[in-house]
Formats: C-alpha cells, structure tokens, sequence
C-alpha cells in the first residue's frame, strides 16, 4: 500500500481528494493535515483509519505521496518540500501562482526522478469526456469554435483565501474555475498562440476577479471562448462546440461533485452517469438528437496514480499542460490590463 499524506481538508481535501484517495485500491489514506478542530472531527469520523496532525513537517517520514490541496499560496512551498524529502506528489490546481514556479517543481521532480502531477480533475468530467469523445471521432467535423462556461449566481462575496487580491494568494476566478476550463481547452485543441481576456469585478467589495472572458486562438486555428462568472444570474450552456459538420451543445455540471458532497462511492455501479433528460444535443439545423454523456470518471485520476507508481503507466496529468494552463492565464492577465490580444 502506498501510503498518502493529504494537506489540507477544506473542501477540495474533504469532497474530493480524501473519497477518492479512499476509494482507490493500491493507496492508503495516512495522514491528514489539518489544525482546524472541527475538520480533524470530521477526518476522525469518514476516515478512522487516518492520523490527524497539526504540520507538514510531521508527515515526511510517514508517507510516501503527499497530496497539497491547501490555499494557493502554499502549493508550491508545499510540493518542493515534499520532493525535497524524496516523495511522489500531487497539487491540487492551480499547479502554483505563476507558471515560473511550477516549471521549477517539474525540473526538481524530474531531475530526483519522482511523480508529479497535478489534479485536474475536471478533464474527467462526463460532459467533458463526451466533448472530447466527439472531437476525436469527427463526429462534429473540423471544430472551429469551442464554447465553455463555469457561471454561478453569488452576488455576493464568500469571506476566505480566493477573495485576496494578493497576487501570491493566486485568488480570483481566473484562477479558481479559469484553471479548468483553459486546461480542458488547452487539452483538446493544442498550444495556444494568442490570447485576449476581459477580467473584471462586479460585486460590491470584491477585491477580486469574478467576472471573467478569456478568448484563446490555437495554434491549429480553433478559437476557444472561455467564460467564468460569480454573478451569472442565468447560466449559458456549459459546451457549446462547432464544427462544420455538426454542433454539440450541454447544460448543467457534471454530477460528481454533487454526489461526492452526498456521501457517494466513487466508482460504485451507476457513478457519474447523467439521465437522458440531462444530455446535450447533437446535430445541425432542425436535425438534433440528444447525445449520451459519457460517465464522469474521477476515480480515475488516482487510479492512473496508483499504476504510474507501480511502474504501470504515466501519470494522468503531464505537468507540462497546468503549466501551458498557467501560462495563458498569466498571459490574459496581461492582455486585459492592455485590451489587446497577446501572443505568448
């Protein structure tokens, strides 16, 4: 068994790392990271077979990966320690603040020979992987413009470390859902060779981003458009991919998240999977049929982890695409503060 160090049991490590850490057969949730009382009750409680400690520094000798899913800020210090001391790690996205720094931690895992890789776990997504499933096939044609939004309605502002305007706290919106949607984009459709972004914020006292359009044109000629908003009142469609042979269309958010908030096993029989009256459109004109979507897969990610440390596979995310992720946001930052497109 491998064991596993989680820092952090907000609600990336409690919804999402340590179910799916549990859930997967080879890895051996260890340790928990956390000094908050009521969220060292709540590990004692969904995992009793893990230790709760107060500092990073008490894992590194009893753990041999080490998950970092604490505030942005931390994740680099945090990754570099964890390398630094001879152990496979896995950051939470964004990989770091700034693609600098996260190229630096490639190079360390490289060079010492240890995993890295980063959760980005919406790749894994269900409408995500039917999108993808349709590119690759043709089904739509050449894509010529990819549509993609993560829109919520909370006008106003959560106190916590994603509303800082401190650029070292890496918070904001951009970061936060930006970090998935530019990643899935970068994903499909290759480098990007420029980009534009509109980056604003709309709530009353918000010292952050929460409005955000990020256009990026791929190298390979698809123009991905890219939104991300707190203050969505109605929600657009979640894909909307065009092709010059068909379109694809999807609303709503895949489901697991949800289910892993309710308790749900991942991986148990019917896990990520969508009723029919949830599935997108597939079609052109008045000739559209409703398209499966695929199941969403999330157990996935750390069931690619467990094999690469066996010596059974590569990680499931190449460092190198958070980073080129890192790189555009980097990079539409800049483009907003000129209002113009950017070439990178």
């Amino acid at each position: 068994m491998t064991r596993v160090g989680l820092i952090g049991y907000g609600t990336g490590g409690a919804v999402f790392h340590a179910p799916l850490i549990a859930a997967t057969p080879g890895l051996d949730l260890t340790a928990v990271v956390t000094a908050n009382p009521d969220r060292q009750a709540q590990v004692r409680a969904s995992h009793p077979g893990a230790t709760t400690v107060t500092s990073a520094d008490e894992l590194w000798d009893a753990v041999d990966l080490v998950v970092v899913t604490s505030p942005n800020r931390t994740h680099g210090p945090l990754a570099r320690a964890a390398l630094e001391h001879g152990l496979a790690v896995v950051v939470d996205k964004p990989v770091t603040a700034t693609a600098a720094e996260a190229r630096e931690l490639a190079a360390l895992a490289h060079q010492r020979g240890l995993l890295f890789t980063v959760f980005q776990n919406r790749r894994w997504d269900g409408d995500y992987r039917t999108v993808r499933r349709l590119v690759d096939t043709g089904a739509l044609g050449h894509v010529a413009r990819f549509e993609s939004r993560f829109e919520r309605w909370r006008p106003v502002p959560k106190p916590g470390w994603k509303e800082q305007a401190d650029p070292a706290a890496a918070g904001g919106i951009l970061y936060d859902l930006g970090s998935h949607l530019v990643d899935q984009a970068l994903h499909l459709f290759g480098p990007a060779a420029s980009v534009y972004a509109e980056i604003d914020r709309r709530r009353e006292g918000a010292a952050t981003d929460d409005d955000v359009f990020v256009a990026i044109t791929h190298e390979r000629g698809v123009r991905s458009h890219l939104w991300m908003s707190a203050v969505a009142a109605q929600n657009g469609p979640r894909f909307r991919v065009l092709g010059d042979r068909s379109a694809y269309t999807k609303y709503g958010l895949d489901p697991q998240e949800d289910a892993l908030r309710a308790g749900g096993v991942p991986g148990s029989p019917g896990w990520g999977q969508e009723p029919p009256e949830h599935w997108g459109l597939v079609g052109a004109g008045d000739a559209v049929r409703p398209e499966p979507t695929d199941p969403g897969a999330y157990q996935l990610f750390y069931a690619q982890v467990a094999a690469a440390l066996s010596g059974g596979g590569p990680v499931p995310v190449d460092p190198a695409g958070p980073i080129a992720a890192l790189e555009v946001i980097e990079t539409a930052r800049a483009s907003a503060r000129s209002g113009s497109p950017r070439d990178l």
